[in-house]
């Protein structure tokens, strides 16, 4: 059959509908395109299933796009199918890692001339997949703080977030292990990132270097637990200095293992509940996405 089905979430609110369809009319000149408003899991499967050669676009952010990628993999689609992104989401973090233009309409031009390209996924140890980046700790929190506030202030939100969770938290009591070796133990920690791609909460840097088509995952452990370590974490971060710091260790490797005190983890933008473990590893080249051309040199 050939052409795309375009996936939007029908109860996303940052799907602007008179935008969308100004992207999928840019997409309609290059094969035939239909748009699909998700209703929920059972949903997306039935859509998913019955491809029948399109290509899949998700219209959406990261969360829209990690739910995609989930459902797939589920349904052991995901090594059978290329992805194409339509970034409308509040963030749009592994839109700017995979160089897709962060306009829907641009993306879409973009992505009718893009090819296919293997990136690597991140899996937990219950068996969900990460497209992004995950977090535990100060990022998940400042998340849930900024989840209230993004309709007004959309990536705006996340700083704010992070501000006010700051002056909150003091920390948690955890255990690191990258690929089985003890990074720290026991210490109390400010936050753990694991990341497939470099930037969370709409560009924020947590991890410069990390790039999500290289086969490994970065960890970041951050030990700024102090209100003076916070507040000069911060700054650094902002600075995309933080690295640099003693008391943050960066890290790569193919598996992490975090545990200790019950704390919240941020997969891709969804909040999960308090855990006192959770595990990940890199899926190197474990699904395809439409990625535009890069310019030579």
């Amino acid at each position: 059959m050939g052409g795309y089905l375009v996936i939007a979430n029908a109860h996303a609110g940052g799907v602007d509908s008179e935008a969308l369809g100004a992207a999928v009319g840019v997409l309609s000149a290059a094969g035939p395109a239909e748009v699909h408003r998700s209703a929920g899991p059972a949903d997306l499967d039935a859509a998913l299933a019955g491809l029948d050669g399109r290509v899949p676009v998700v219209a959406g952010g990261d969360g829209s796009l990690h739910l995609v990628v989930n459902r797939l993999h589920r349904l052991g689609r995901l090594d059978q199918v290329t992805v194409g992104l339509l970034p409308f989401g509040t963030g749009n973090d592994f839109a700017r890692a995979a160089g897709i233009p962060l306009e829907p309409q641009d993306a879409a031009a973009a992505l009718t001339s893009a090819r296919p390209h293997h990136v690597d996924l991140l899996e937990d140890d219950t068996g969900r997949v990460v497209v992004n980046a995950a977090h535990a700790g100060l990022g998940a929190e400042a998340a849930a703080v900024a989840a209230g506030h993004k309709p007004r202030l959309g990536p705006l939100a996340y700083p704010l977030g992070a501000l006010l969770a700051g002056l909150r938290e003091a920390g948690w009591a955890l255990r690191v292990r990258v690929d089985g070796t003890p990074v720290l133990a026991g210490e109390r920690l400010l936050m753990v990132g694991v990341a497939n791609g470099p930037t969370i909460g709409g560009g924020t840097r947590l991890c410069p270097v990390a790039r999500p088509d290289d086969g490994l995952l970065d960890v970041v452990v951050v030990a700024a637990a102090g209100p003076a370590a916070k507040a000069a974490f911060a700054a650094a971060l902002v600075a995309g200095t933080h690295l640099e710091r003693a008391d943050v260790h960066h890290l790569r490797g193919t598996s992490v293992e975090v545990g200790g005190e019950p704390v919240r983890h941020n997969t891709d933008g969804e909040l999960d509940d308090e855990v006192t473990g959770r595990g990940y590893r890199v899926l190197p080249a474990a699904w395809s996405l439409l990625v535009p051309d890069r310019p030579a040199g």
